[in-house]
């Protein structure tokens, strides 16, 4: 597939959704700078809507070893972009090491969302 937009776009574009929802008082990282650093936005991915099935931790890294970013709700819907694999959770019944990268630069475990172990996201960040 070829591209058709530049990373830097493409971090411009996040940067200012976080923004946006942290205007509209969406809990969001004081800058994308806090998020770790991996190369994980995948440029061609469209925004999906993943939703969550029990409440849960979204986190600062795709990891229980980041902080803590903000807690969800259950029936949650977040903002998602890819999804990549990071640190092994056990937790409701599974196990897997499958995480979701939102919009607003933080991580969701897979478990915690309605759908396959990605929450049916799409796009496997690169």
């Amino acid at each position: 597939m070829r591209r058709t937009t530049s990373r830097p776009l493409t971090k411009i574009m996040i940067t200012a959704a976080v923004g946006v929802m942290a205007a509209a008082g969406t809990a969001a990282p004081a800058s994308a700078a806090e998020a770790p650093q991996a190369d994980r936005t995948n440029v061609s991915a469209a925004f999906e809507t993943v939703t969550t099935w029990v409440q849960g931790n979204v986190r600062t890294g795709p990891s229980t070893d980041y902080g803590i970013a903000y807690t969800v709700a259950a029936n949650q819907n977040l903002t998602a972009v890819c999804w990549l694999e990071g640190g092994m959770v056990s937790a409701n019944g599974y196990t897997h090491n499958k995480w979701v990268y939102l919009l607003d630069g933080n991580y969701i475990w897979g478990g915690l969302l309605k759908g396959n172990e990605v929450g049916n996201v799409g796009s496997l960040c690169w």
